[in-house]
């Protein structure tokens, strides 16, 4: 779910005088030249975004058919806002500290990830460039997609993450250490995009499981999140370890990340429940004798895998 990590450019703490300027380089020499890190992220999320839109004008320039337009809303949309976690405006907003951070790792971890995936950012590189299908297959196929791309994985790498984070000596260290914060964020966008893929995904997955089985599997993702939420309120002020973080404001940190976490969850058990009530009418439209394709049942290792290949082959034509 979302993660607390805080932004080492801004004083949290009194440790002497010592905190990190902006981007964690204070104490550089006047001549060096410093690249500040979220402005490099700026620009690559800049970057993304404009050859995203340029591969969707691509395919409507075949027709208002090429590309759906809502796929390009909610990519521009969650672009949008890991720009806007990443800016300096939450901890001028906010006043910076642990309110802040759980603004922007909310964001970052858990709504930024649902429209980049609901984008299908796969599905129209695979439209607009046709010679991608071959190298997507082979990586669609690689053990470690197959493994990390299951929802299981999923959720620990995601809400696993914000228990290791929170309950050891880590979010103090990102305080300190510009690097492990920067990792912090790549992991939780990582893991959040992963995490809504593996649920909700419109592009090609390899051995995605059942509807009933991805339902299990975010139930009980979002109890572990509820719970450790849970626990950071009751513990406010000794956790995270070696935070000094105000007990009022860390209080006010947990309930962000309990609230903002069943925001994103609800969107997800919609997403769920609209792709049963799709996969229900299929069924019903389908001619008596043929195969039926009941919500939620378990496919094959070989439907699996013919499903996904399918998936990759027909992902041109498809916005």
């Amino acid at each position: 779910m979302a993660g607390l990590a805080t932004r080492p450019g801004v004083e949290h703490r009194d440790d002497g005088g010592h905190g990190h300027g902006h981007g964690g380089h204070a104490g550089s020499g006047a001549g060096e030249l410093v690249v500040d890190p979220a402005l490099v992220a700026l620009v690559v999320v800049g970057v993304v975004l404009v050859a995203y839109l340029l591969g969707a004008a691509r395919l409507r320039a075949h027709g208002p058919r090429g590309w759906s337009a809502w796929r390009t809303a909610a990519f521009t949309a969650g672009a949008l806002l890991v720009a806007a976690a990443l800016a300096p405006w939450p901890d001028a907003v906010l006043g910076g500290g642990a309110r802040a951070h759980m603004a922007q790792h909310l964001v970052l971890g858990m709504l930024a990830p649902l429209g980049l995936v609901l984008g299908a950012p796969v599905r129209l590189l695979l439209g607009a460039v046709p010679r991608a299908r071959r190298p997507v297959a082979r990586v669609l196929r690689l053990r470690a997609v197959h493994v990390a791309g299951h929802p299981a994985a999923a959720a620990l790498l995601h809400v696993g993450g914000l228990w290791v984070l929170y309950l050891t000596p880590l979010y103090a260290r990102s305080l300190d250490a510009p690097a492990v914060h920067h990792l912090v964020q790549v992991h939780f966008l990582l893991a959040g995009y992963l995490f809504a893929w593996s649920l909700v995904g419109p592009d090609p997955a390899p051995g995605r499981p059942s509807l009933r089985v991805r339902a299990v599997v975010l139930v009980l993702a979002a109890a572990a999140h509820a719970v450790l939420a849970k626990l950071l309120y009751a513990q406010a002020g000794t956790l995270p370890p070696g935070a000094a973080n105000p007990a009022a404001e860390a209080e006010q940190a947990a309930q962000w990340m309990y609230y903002g976490g069943d925001v994103a969850e609800v969107l997800l058990v919609v997403l769920l429940c609209a792709e049963w009530y799709r996969r229900g009418a299929r069924a019903g439209a389908r001619p008596a004798g043929t195969a039926s394709a009941v919500p939620g049942r378990v496919r094959s290792g070989t439907e699996a895998r013919a499903g996904w290949r399918a998936g990759v082959t027909r992902a041109a034509g498809r916005p």
